[in-house]
């Protein structure tokens, strides 16, 4: 199965995740604030967007991003077990 479908399944087929429910959902180990540190210092690798340009702006990620960190990351895992392996 792809993983946008999913996720646009879970999520009612909603195009921007507001922020606090993807660090909630997919990154529970972290607090809101270090969530958006770690992004902002390029740690994790997740575009937020705004509604607008103003600070106060409610953020969130769109569904396609999610999808390509969360394929990103399987990735990863797979080599990482396909080295552990042979």
């Amino acid at each position: 199965m792809k993983t946008l479908f999913l996720l646009m399944a879970q999520y009612d087929g909603r195009v921007v995740i507001p922020i606090d429910v993807v660090c909630r959902d997919y990154f529970e180990h972290l607090t809101l604030p270090k969530f958006l540190r770690k992004i902002a210092a390029g740690e994790i690798d997740l575009p937020v967007t705004r509604a607008e340009d103003s600070q106060k702006a409610a953020r969130g990620v769109h569904v396609q991003d999610l999808a390509d960190y969360i394929d990103r990351r399987r990735a990863t895992a797979q080599k990482e077990a396909k080295a552990l392996a042979g």
